[in-house]
Formats: structure tokens, C-alpha cells, sequence
């Protein structure tokens, strides 16, 4: 067996001995050369002396040694006279092995970048801007609205601009249509659809239009199950973190959407006809959980969230006692109020509000936050996308928990049951404003006042501020009159 050491390899001790092997390098002022007439050492040519003797020893007055020798085993070069010289460095070694290095998401494999000289780099970012291209125009938009009749004079105006200018068919959920026919002011371009066509709703629908608030998007997306097409979301509700819309301009905004606005300057679309590039809108795929509900050793129960998956304690006057699996290895367990496993869209949900980080739609991760835990040490945690995790209720809890997915559905868990979760192939896919990072970092600013505070006054306003004022001149009394 051999040992590996930071600079060379040497055999064990209970090695047999070997024959000791040298190679001979002589110095001059071209390099360090090997007694067969090898080339200088250093890249870009030009003496390297010992380090050791200082920087004068690169000048043309150094007198270096005439011949070295460099013994293979320790690694220790000496001159001819017996005395220790300076390492030889790499002279005469084989090169490294080649190698290849691959990206695997579970379901397709790329290399990385290696180069010749075995230096690793990545071939691309592990995430991408998205642009939507329409091979066809546009069909049948599906327009969604919150509830009540709070919106209606905005959802006629977006269904009047899709079907009377753009020519497009408006799909409207059934308690809509209702509410327009009541109102006489159900245009032959508006339909709806029945309860048992929703499963193959996502076949005939381009795209959604939302007004309303982040609670819509949720709404849509459970809406059509795992194939939701692309959504574009107007801030007509409370928040709006997710809606990077403003409806002033909606006409624009879903001109854009029909008929294209932008193109990705790495990447184009060639119109067969035309032969022109054709034009797209910037999307975000939002990644969403998939989460099973296990019991009794079988699946009785599956959702896909989009926000985060939360397991709490509830009502229960005990700490829930959680035991946390990441492919089947037992990795943690918590005792606290709950723990949640978040998207980095719900990131800035209750993820954030039980203190959590922020992360960017675009960042390829799990969120793992405890609620309350009953430690000082127990932080919140960011994770690939790839983990396969599993939270069970631990057999000795002293009570079950409660887990909510999205903040919609909800369950009560005894111990041994438990929720497996990784992430779903299905995203959600949204239309940006602008594009994915300048939509987000306009919505945590325009919504939680991200890193707004009084600016700092610039030095030469303190220096001012300090400065004594000079003293008010006295007038002088008239001398007197004699």
C-alpha cells in the first residue's frame, strides 16, 4: 500500500526497499534542464533559481550550481559535493491522467468543460434564461379573475382587447360566465367549460391571463394540475409579489405576449418562410414540490405546491418530533413547532417569515426551515433540487402533526406516517416584465422595502455640519465729535 503525501508518494514502511533512482537537471541561465536535454521548467521561459536564496539569485550574478541530482524516493535534491540543493520541480514526471467530468439531473447526463491541462470548468450556468416562441399564433387565452364582482369592468376591458382586437378565443371560469350573462355582457367570443373537462383543459388553452393577486396564481396552478401553461399576472390585489404586471398597461403586455417583443442574443428561432428570427417573451419556470402522503406503507394522497409543504404541530399542546430522511439516511430530527420545505418562489412566503433566506426563482433548490425549533443551533438550510426527502411523524411522538401543502389542503398525521417530497418535473411557468431578476429584485423591493433605509450623507455635509460659523462682525462706534 502506498501513502499519498502533499508533494510526492514514498512506499510504506513495511515495504521492501528500493533501488534508489536520480535524475540529473543542470542549471544555467536558460532554465532548469534535465541531463537528457529536456526543456526549461517554468511556463514563459526564463530562469527560475531556488527560492530560497532571494531575489537576487534571478539576476545574471547568481552562480548557480553545475549539476544537481534529485533522489525519486525522498524527493531531496543534492549537488554533486553531497550538499542539499533547490527541487527540481516537475522534470521528467508523466502527466495526469485524463478524465471526464458529468452533469447528471437524474434524467439526462453533459460534460463539463476539461481542458488539456486538466483544469476543470463549467460548461454553462446550471440554470437559464427561458424564452417563449410561438410556433402558431395563439388560439384561446384563458382569463381568470378574484372573486367577486370588484374586477369586472377590468376582466371586460382584457376580454374585449382579446377577442374584439387580437381575435383570440377567451375561455372564463363557470361562476364568470354566469356573472357576464347575468349582466348581458357575454360576448360570442367568451365560453366556459364543464367540471369534467378540466383534466384536459391545459390541451386547448395558450395561455392564462390573471387579475388579481399571488392567491390567483396558486388558484390557477391547482387549476390545471401539472400541465399549466404560461401565466401573466396584473397587480389588481393586495400584494402582489408574484405579479409583475401593472394592468395600466395591459394592452401591451399581452400584445407582447402574442405576437413576441424580445429574443435571447445566444439563441434564435428561424421563422422556415420568412427566414427571419422570430421573437418571444422571457419566461421563469418556477419549480414546484411533488409531495406524497404515505401511510401504512402505501402513497394514498399526492399535491404539487408551488409555495411550501409545512408540517406543524397545530393544535397539540407538544413538540412535534419529525425525523428527516434524504434517500432513505436518516440526516436530523426536529423537535419544534413544525419544519416546511419551500420552493424558491415560497421563499419569500412563510419561509421568509419563519427566517429563512431569500433565493431567486431561478436558483435550483430546497428550502429546509425549521418553525420554532426548541435549539439555538438548528438553522435553516438550502438544498439541490435533486434531494429526495422524507419527513416522518417519529414512532415515540408524543402527539401527530398537521400538514398543509400551499396553505389549501390539509391532513392530520399519526406517528409512523409520513410525506415524502423532491422536486416536480412540472413547473410553473411565468411571464416576466422585464426578465427573471429584475422582476424579482423589483418585487421584494416594491414589497418588503429591501435594503431601503436614509442614505448617508456624504463627508464634505459632516465637515460642513462641524465647522464653527465665523462670528457676526461688531460695528465699530462712531468716534466722537469734539
Amino acid at each position: 500500500m502506498r501513502t499519498c503525501a502533499a508533494a510526492s508518494w514514498r512506499p510504506a514502511p513495511a515495504c521492501p526497499p528500493r533501488a534508489r533512482s536520480v535524475v540529473v537537471v543542470r542549471a544555467n541561465s536558460g532554465g532548469w534542464l534535465s541531463s537528457n536535454g529536456g526543456g526549461a521548467s517554468p511556463a514563459g521561459g526564463g530562469a527560475t533559481p531556488p527560492h530560497h536564496l532571494g531575489a537576487s539569485a534571478a539576476t545574471s550574478t547568481y552562480a548557480a550550481p553545475e549539476v544537481h541530482s534529485v533522489d525519486l524516493l525522498t524527493n531531496a535534491p543534492v549537488v554533486s559535493n553531497g550538499k542539499q540543493a533547490c527541487s527540481a520541480g516537475t522534470r521528467g514526471w508523466e502527466q495526469k491522467s485524463d478524465l471526464y467530468l458529468l452533469r447528471s439531473d437524474g434524467h439526462s447526463c453533459i460534460r463539463e468543460t476539461v481542458h488539456p491541462s486538466g483544469a476543470l470548468q463549467f460548461a454553462h450556468p446550471s440554470s437559464q434564461q427561458h424564452l417563449l416562441v410561438w410556433k402558431q399564433r395563439a388560439k384561446r387565452v384563458m382569463v381568470l379573475k378574484k372573486l367577486g364582482d370588484e374586477l369586472l369592468p377590468e376582466f371586460c376591458e382584457v376580454l374585449q382587447h382579446l377577442g374584439a382586437e387580437l381575435g383570440i378565443s377567451a375561455v372564463v371560469e363557470p361562476a364568470d360566465f354566469k356573472l357576464l350573462s347575468e349582466r348581458g355582457v357575454c360576448p360570442p367570443y367568451v365560453d366556459t367549460y364543464a367540471p369534467e373537462d378540466l383534466p384536459h383543459l391545459h390541451r386547448y388553452v395558450d395561455f392564462v391571463v390573471c387579475l388579481g393577486g399571488d392567491g390567483l396564481l396558486l388558484h390557477a396552478a391547482s387549476l390545471f394540475g401539472s400541465a399549466l401553461p404560461p401565466v401573466i399576472s396584473f397587480k389588481l390585489g393586495s400584494l402582489g409579489f408574484l405579479t409583475a404586471h401593472g394592468f395600466f398597461d395591459f394592452r401591451r403586455h399581452l400584445d407582447d405576449v402574442v405576437s413576441g417583443c424580445s429574443e435571447l442574443e445566444t439563441c434564435s428561432v428561424w421563422d422556415s418562410v420568412e427566414g427571419t428570427s422570430k421573437q418571444g417573451v422571457r419566461i421563469t419556470l418556477r419549480m414546484r414540490l411533488h409531495c406524497e402522503l404515505w401511510r401504512d406503507g402505501r402513497c394514498v394522497e399526492q399535491h404539487e405546491v408551488l409555495n411550501e409543504v409545512v408540517l406543524s404541530r397545530g393544535a397539540n399542546p407538544y413538540l412535534s418530533n419529525i425525523e428527516v430522511f434524504e434517500s432513505g439516511q436518516l440526516i436530523t430530527k426536529v423537535q419544534a413547532d413544525g419544519v416546511m420545505l419551500a420552493t424558491p418562489t415560497g421563499s419569500t412566503a412563510y419561509n421568509v417569515a419563519a427566517g429563512g433566506s431569500m433565493v431567486h426563482p431561478g436558483v435550483p433548490a430546497i428550502l429546509f426551515t425549521p418553525i420554532c425549533p426548541h435549539s439555538l443551533n438548528f438553522r435553516p438550510v438550502v438544498l439541490p433540487d435533486y434531494v429526495d426527502l422524507e419527513l416522518r411523524i417519529a414512532d415515540g411522538a408524543r402527539c401527530g402533526a398537521v400538514v398543509t401543502f400551499d396553505g389549501r389542503f390539509s391532513h392530520e398525521m399519526q406517528p409512523g406516517e409520513s410525506v415524502k417530497v423532491r422536486m416536480s418535473p412540472n413547473p410553473v411557468p411565468t411571464i416576466n416584465s422585464e426578465d427573471g431578476t429584475m422582476d424579482w429584485f423589483g418585487a421584494i423591493q416594491r414589497c418588503f422595502q429591501w435594503s431601503e433605509r436614509v442614505e448617508q450623507r456624504p463627508m464634505t455635509h459632516v465637515l460642513q455640519q462641524a465647522a464653527p460659523e465665523p462670528a457676526p462682525l461688531q460695528k465699530q462706534p462712531a468716534p466722537l465729535q469734539s
